[in-house]
């Protein structure tokens, strides 16, 4: 029987070029296939097939957590993507003036911060939209606090603007008190660009 055909990942090059020049602005509708199709670029599992039961939702997409309110009553929120003593990832997906107009849920992300002369997929790390990441930052935190007591607090929160560009918060402790920028303030956030020029470094070129 002849061997079977070697598999090569995605070209990321490719991957990255084809995510730079959308337009933005639609993270509900992008982010999945985003984040899989950067699982194969790296060699990586995608996410598994989610269960009705959260807690089996080990590695999975809109993994469902119940947030308890100050007057005893409960809210349902749902994770991007989830891995069980790995990480919360927050996805979001910025967009500039002059594009399709966002979906009304990400609206509060770069909005008119941007300059209309910028090329598709170049963001600026506006104080604004530094702000709005905040935010997402804190959202993450959020949900990894909603997470059962059972499954330990994720070291590592993601915050991802959809082909643009990721941050990384960390804390080893297991205790969930201290996230901080990893590796420290001046690599934690990780531009296309950066991501490119790492690749062979990380051994996923």
């Amino acid at each position: 029987m002849p061997p079977a055909p070697e598999k090569h990942a995605p070209d990321l090059e490719a991957f990255i070029a084809r995510w730079s020049a959308g337009e933005g602005g639609q993270e509900r509708a992008n982010y999945a296939l985003f984040l899989s199709e950067l699982c194969d670029v790296l060699g990586a599992p995608r996410p598994d097939q989610a269960s009705r039961e959260a807690e089996t939702n080990a590695y999975a997409f809109e993994r469902a957590v119940t947030f308890r309110q100050p007057d005893g009553s409960k809210a349902l929120g749902r994770i991007d993507l989830y891995k069980r003593g790995c990480f919360v990832l927050e996805a979001k997906q910025s967009y500039r003036p002059g594009a399709a107009k966002a979906v009304p849920e990400q609206s509060d992300l770069l909005t008119a911060i941007e300059p209309d002369n910028l090329p598709r997929g170049k963001r600026t790390a506006s104080r604004a939209w530094d702000v709005l990441m905040m935010g997402a930052r804190r959202q993450a935190e959020d949900y990894a606090k909603a997470l059962p007591t059972s499954e330990g607090w994720p070291p590592i929160l993601i915050i991802c603007d959809v082909g643009h560009c990721f941050e990384i918060y960390a804390d080893f402790s297991g205790q969930g008190k201290n996230y901080a920028q990893f590796p420290d303030r001046q690599g934690y956030r990780i531009s296309w660009k950066t991501f490119a020029t790492r690749k062979s470094a990380n051994g996923f070129d």
